[in-house]
């Protein structure tokens, strides 16, 4: 037995390079698959900003916030220069973001880039879906697992993530690997992260906020530390390559509301009811900043449980508050959403399990059945501002509901 044994032993190691393998044939189909795909269907423009402005500085030392890279992106796209109705496909990013798109800038074919990147979203959105089991202890049961991962891969705020090649994607990632990293005091790993989502700041300023906020309470000084620490790094490191970045980066996004209209719910109230929209909006920030600072407070000095929920709360009050953002970017509501999903199986048991069923095939079907009776057609097809209401609805009323859970 212990001769057979030490033979399995030996013959498993022959083979360690079988996994490895695996996963490249898998990792090769599914680039084979998207890159057929973008080749038929021209768009990903979130990603395509960024690696023109990525390559642009890689091969000519060309600012990514320069006209001439405005230029090219927009002829890629248009054929010609943006007119000044139309959305401009301007750099906005930090650019210590160009560390993550480098690797994709160096591959010249674009569908071929944008099918790799694609790639990697998807991927990304399983381990989303994976790791955000695991920080919620939600416990499902395999027949719902898998529909649960195809829902992650295919409900329309997933699907529009992907194929606009949307960075929100890893920001999500990193925001879920942080939460986890805070949860088992790796205070390194988890400013690490928290600074890498700022490559979309505007998705994360409250939520880091809170983050500090919380830290401080909890005389955490190495995750406040690590975490600005970290923040400052990429700034200086992007200020060593292009030193004038920052202020380049700060005129992008003065500019960016005069071509990109209805950067938030309450503008598109604006939009929609003329006459009471900008009351509503300035009622509906007032009364959520007011609600958030109110949930902060009552999280100073908690455990990490009641930590999570008010994260999660910060989340999905910042699609709402007037902090610019898009519909395009609620994906990063999906670790809230599923945070209300273990409290549902918690509760109800198997029972909980043909509820969350239900609650997915309503966004499912609901989602994609709002922007498919609302979209209108451009240079891509537009979603209506209408699609700012459903999924953080959902969300801050489910989070109430589950309430109870987080701070007993």
């Amino acid at each position: 037995m212990k001769i057979s044994t030490n033979r399995l032993t030996s013959h498993i190691r022959r083979l360690w390079y079988l996994p490895f393998i695996t996963v490249l044939l898998v990792f090769t189909s599914l680039t084979w698959v998207n890159y057929l795909f973008a080749e038929n269907n021209p768009g990903g423009n979130d990603f395509l900003v960024h690696w023109v402005g990525t390559r642009s500085f890689i091969e000519k030392g060309q600012s990514p916030y320069s006209e001439e890279t405005a230029l090219e992106i927009q002829m890629m796209v248009y054929g010609r220069a943006a007119r000044q109705t139309e959305h401009h496909l301007r750099v906005v990013y930090p650019f210590y973001s160009e560390i993550i798109f480098a690797p994709f800038a160096l591959v010249e074919n674009y569908p071929l880039a944008r099918g790799l990147w694609m790639s990697v979203l998807e991927i990304a959105i399983l381990v989303i879906g994976i790791l955000s089991i695991k920080l919620t202890g939600w416990h499902v049961r395999p027949w719902l697992l898998t529909i649960y991962l195809l829902f992650a891969l295919g409900w329309y705020h997933g699907v529009r993530a992907l194929v606009n090649g949307n960075a929100v994607v890893l920001v999500t990632l990193f925001i879920i690997g942080a939460f986890i990293a805070i949860q088992k005091n790796q205070d390194i790993l988890a400013g690490l992260l928290l600074a890498f989502a700022t490559i979309k700041p505007h998705l994360v300023v409250l939520l880091i906020l809170f983050v500090l906020v919380w830290a401080l309470s909890r005389r955490r000084w190495s995750l406040i530390g690590w975490t600005l620490g970290w923040i400052f790094f990429l700034v200086l490191l992007g200020s060593i390559f292009m030193p004038d970045w920052l202020i380049q980066n700060i005129d992008e996004i003065l500019l960016f509301p005069d071509y990109n209209p209805a950067l938030s719910i309450g503008s598109a109230m604006e939009t929609w009811w003329p006459g009471v929209g900008t009351w509503l909006r300035w009622g509906l920030a007032i009364f959520l900043l007011l609600l958030l600072v109110f949930e902060w407070q009552r999280a100073w000095k908690k455990e990490f449980n009641y930590f999570l929920w008010t994260a999660c709360l910060t989340l999905a009050i910042s699609q709402w508050v007037g902090v610019a953002t898009d519909p395009g970017n609620f994906i990063i509501l999906f670790f809230p959403m599923v945070l209300i999903f273990s409290v549902i199986t918690e509760r109800w048991d198997k029972i909980g399990d043909w509820v969350i069923l239900g609650v997915m095939i309503m966004l499912f079907a609901g989602l994609w059945w709002l922007f498919l009776s609302t979209v209108e057609y451009g240079y891509q097809p537009l979603q209506n501002s209408v699609m700012f209401v459903p999924m953080p609805f959902f969300v801050l009323t489910g989070l109430y509901w589950a309430r109870r859970r987080f701070i007993s």
